[in-house]
């Protein structure tokens, strides 16, 4: 019987301890998450930069236009970024409709598709490559000695470039999301135009 009490008393300590442990465990996760997505009335334009460069994952609804001297194409992707793997889905135009490509460390192939690599390239320029990426934005924006950013209102612009690309992120003040993004690339004399019609960041 008192063997009994003691094994019931050293339960209850351990089980005590752990919920404590998860308690804490939550709280800290809580601050970080919220270090990465809380925007208030008192948030700066620098905390609002800081935790766009600090996106772990996200998921996004783009609205594609790419424009040159020569014609205008427009697309609807669907993307999925993790550190592990960026995944980039056609949704429009229906010919390429399901097109998903996949790039994981640095492996790139394609997915429930009839067109080979070579043809999307040729023909669907920009859509088999990381550019329209957000996450190689902030890649390029945190390697080059040639960013910076400003607020417009209720945007925060941030820009980076180098001698071929110039880059243009639009953020929104009050959600701290992206709203758009402007590429120019001079090496191709091409324009592409980002629109993020749905966006979903660090839930992945």
């Amino acid at each position: 019987m008192k063997n009994k009490k003691i094994l019931l008393f050293l339960f209850a300590i351990a089980l005590i301890i752990i919920i404590v442990a998860i308690l804490i465990f939550n709280k800290i996760n809580n601050k970080k998450m919220a270090k990465n997505i809380k925007i208030g009335n008192n948030t700066t334009s620098q905390e609002i930069v800081e935790n766009i460069l600090n996106i772990r994952s996200y998921q996004a609804l783009i609205e594609v236009d790419v424009k040159s001297n020569k014609n205008e194409n427009k697309y609807i992707l669907k993307q999925k970024y993790t550190p592990e793997v960026a995944e980039q889905e056609v949704v429009e135009p229906e010919n390429i409709a399901g097109v998903k490509i996949v790039k994981k460390s640095n492996e790139l192939k394609l997915e429930n598709s009839k067109l080979s690599l070579t043809k999307i390239y040729n023909n669907y320029e920009y859509i088999a490559e990381n550019m329209l990426d957000l996450n190689y934005f902030i890649e390029d924006y945190q390697k080059s000695e040639n960013s910076e950013y400003k607020q417009k209102n209720n945007e925060i612009i941030m820009t980076t470039k180098n001698d071929k690309i110039e880059k243009e992120l639009f953020v929104n003040t009050k959600t701290g999301l992206p709203t758009k993004m402007r590429i120019i690339d001079n090496s191709k004399k091409n324009e592409v135009y980002i629109l993020y019609k749905e966006v979903n960041i660090n839930n992945l």
